[in-house]
């Protein structure tokens, strides 16, 4: 065997496959590697880091995305995040703002408000330091609702509604009703704007939002409740008998861990909870764990081909928690770098090391299977 046919079977070993019904990754692995950009997204306003968390997500999107439905959900996702931004901005120069400042850009007529409301003001002195704030501030939130519509359109509703603990099952109509709904309704808009330019008729404009608005919102209702419907009709969700002992065991250990693990998220999250935040995130999610096991026997259930997680899933979930890990420790070392100043107006750096390591998420573009074309197969639940 020369060296060269040992290479190019090394090459065609690492390659990713094309993606099938056996080989798709769970929908959980995409919400776990989506979810540690957001949570790296919520530890730093510097904008240059996150419009390099905003291109990963967007490249591993526009290299990994199929032609479903779902799929179709990022763009509106960006447009949300920009609408956000612009919000954000608007209340800062109409609602005033805490930060101080003393570079005024402009000044906006303000309304006398009565004593009772002293500590708000409506209108007057508009300064640079205080659009910067909102701008650094929207800008984060943009960028943890633009991760959360990457996952949206990685990972299949279905397959992850498939991944369920048999202790959430009895939610389970409910919750594939909020998860198909804004899929849906994204596909509604796309069908309903094409019907209108082929008629001759505008399909943007404030009229034409008006008249398509009804409809769309509507017929995604109306999907969500048949398909919730039919999982009702098959038995989605029944419940057998348990001991009482059981039942109270379960529904402690569940609603003391997901209040652990919500505790532990917002000590992540926030800037001075990182010490006592991940020792109540780990605590959470092992008493939650043992809850969603105990209540999992009270359901009786078969499962059709269960998503099998495999390297290239753990790939993919591990790379979103580097990245996350890695912001969190960047935030501890080198705060400033993270969190541009406002007052006085500093420049934004990019810090090498937490940009390095932001760049550990686009594995999934490398590593996950790859969607097949529009002309082949059809990506199935």
């Amino acid at each position: 065997m020369t060296r060269s046919t040992g290479t190019a079977r090394l090459h065609r070993s690492l390659r990713a496959p094309e993606a099938d019904r056996g080989n798709a990754l769970p929908a959980g692995a995409w919400w776990l590697w989506a979810l540690g950009l957001a949570t790296a997204a919520s530890r730093t306003t510097n904008p240059l880091l996150l419009g390099l968390l905003v291109g990963v997500a967007g490249y591993v999107v526009a290299a990994r995305r199929t032609d479903a439905p779902w799929a179709r959900s990022y763009g509106a996702f960006l447009k949300l995040g920009l609408f956000v931004v612009g919000v954000r901005l608007l209340f800062s120069m109409f609602l005033g703002s805490p930060i101080p400042g003393t570079h005024t850009v402009f000044t906006l007529p303000e309304v006398p408000l009565p004593d009772w409301a002293q500590g708000v003001r409506i209108g007057g002195r508009v300064t640079a330091e205080q659009l910067l704030f909102a701008l650094y501030d929207g800008a984060k939130l943009a960028t943890l609702l633009i991760c959360v519509g990457a996952a949206n359109s990685l990972a299949n509703p279905a397959r992850l509604l498939k991944s369920l603990p048999g202790a959430l099952y009895e939610v389970g109509v409910a919750v594939v009703v909020a998860m198909t709904f804004a899929p849906h309704m994204v596909a509604d808009v796309v069908r309903l704007r094409t019907a209108r330019r082929l008629r001759g008729r505008p399909a943007g404009g404030i009229r034409a939002v008006a008249q398509i608005g009804l409809p769309v919102l509507e017929g995604a209702l109306e999907r969500s409740v048949a398909v919730a419907a039919s999982m009702d009709a098959r038995g989605y969700g029944r419940s057998a008998q348990v001991p009482p002992a059981v039942r109270h065991t379960t529904n402690v250990l569940t609603l003391g861990g997901l209040l652990g693990v919500c505790a532990g998220t917002y000590g992540l999250l926030a800037s001075q909870g990182a010490v006592y935040g991940l020792p109540l995130l780990l605590a959470g999610l092992v008493a939650a764990m043992a809850g969603l096991r105990l209540g999992g026997r009270r359901s009786v259930r078969t499962r059709y081909r269960p998503d099998r997680w495999g390297a290239r899933a753990w790939l993919v979930a591990g790379s979103g928690a580097v990245v996350a890990a890695a912001m969190i420790w960047a935030g501890g070392v080198d705060a400033e770098a993270l969190h541009p100043g406002v007052v006085p107006p500093v420049a934004p750096v990019l810090p090498l090391w937490p940009a390095a390591a932001t760049l550990i998420g686009l594995l999934p573009a490398l590593v996950a299977p790859v969607p097949p074309s529009p002309n082949g197969s059809k990506e199935q639940a």
